[in-house]
């Protein structure tokens, strides 16, 4: 659960992640601002973009700061909490609750850098040696 006892928010969709991201990277942002980041990915319509932020309010995964005349959105949950729930979905509906299975495949499908390697050994450390 999340702060005072609210189920977490719907597990965003494609779509929305790739808002969420413009959010996370770029702090709050109006209709306009969003969509001219995403428009150096593809091609994004303006009204395609105000239609997911409207959907996104109403699903709680962005607040909208009405104050000003061009409305301002900001995401609800911090990036980390958003991909702990996306992480937590996929072990539970692709790995059958198991994590191992899910670090074995990602490691197995793409090359890992020497500094995610490291990490990783760190954290895999912390984890034996107790330390959370």
């Amino acid at each position: 659960m999340t702060p005072l006892n609210q189920p977490p928010p719907p597990r965003p969709t494609p779509a929305e992640l790739e808002i969420l991201c413009v959010l996370w990277q770029h702090g709050p942002r109006t209709v306009r601002e969003v969509q001219e980041q995403l428009e150096q990915e593809r091609p994004t319509g303006y009204t395609t973009v105000l239609k997911l932020l409207q959907i996104m309010t109403d699903k709680g995964l962005v607040r909208r700061d009405e104050s000003a005349r061009a409305h301002v959105y900001a995401a609800r949950s911090p990036e980390e909490t958003t991909q702990k729930q996306l992480v937590r979905d996929l072990v539970d509906r692709a790995f059958g609750g198991s994590a191992s299975q899910l670090v074995l495949h990602a490691l197995s499908t793409r090359k890992s850098s020497k500094q995610e390697l490291s990490q990783i050994r760190e954290l895999l450390d912390r984890l034996e040696g107790g330390k959370r």
